[in-house]
């Protein structure tokens, strides 16, 4: 799979656990943080595959100022998810954050599908968008093993360099 299909099929991945957390209702507590932890772990494991592969990949003039603001929303979603994972489910402001991180998520996805991968496909060919893919995607489903929500608060301090 190219990697910007890759990055598509995992957007559309996450507004669907998305989805699924809105229908679980106020009473559904542990199965709203089981949820979130999906959440948090695709989105981490995604972010980490984007700021090491894809975004030094593409850096280019014409993507430059997307790039800085995309690991900007990174850090922004990575900050809400470091409180997320301090909170129960059960407290009064989770499904306020969880909402704020989908709106940042939704943003991202607009911005990257509507804008970045349009600029990207003119400055890589389909080899190496194809190559590059297929190293995300071992990248992703490695992380994905060791439940990457958890680097997370290490992760605030600062965006990562692209």
């Amino acid at each position: 799979m190219n990697a910007i299909e890759l990055l598509k099929t995992q957007h559309d991945d996450v507004k669907e656990l998305f989805e699924k957390y809105e229908k679980l209702g106020d009473k559904a507590t542990e199965e709203k943080q089981k949820c979130f932890f999906e959440i948090a772990d695709k989105l981490s494991a995604h972010a980490t595959i984007e700021e090491q592969i894809f975004y030094p990949a593409v850096k280019a003039k014409q993507t430059e100022d997307l790039l800085l603001e995309a690991v900007e929303e990174h850090l922004s979603a990575k900050r809400v998810i470091a409180d997320l994972l301090e909170l129960a489910p059960e407290d009064k402001v989770y499904d306020a954050k969880v909402k704020v991180l989908q709106e940042l998520i939704e943003h991202h996805v607009e911005e990257e599908e509507g804008e970045m991968f349009k600029k990207v496909k003119g400055l890589l060919g389909a080899e190496s968008l194809e190559t590059m893919g297929t190293t995300m995607e071992a990248m992703f489903e490695k992380l994905m093993e060791n439940e990457p929500r958890n680097e997370v608060p290490s992760e605030i301090d600062r965006a990562a360099s692209v």
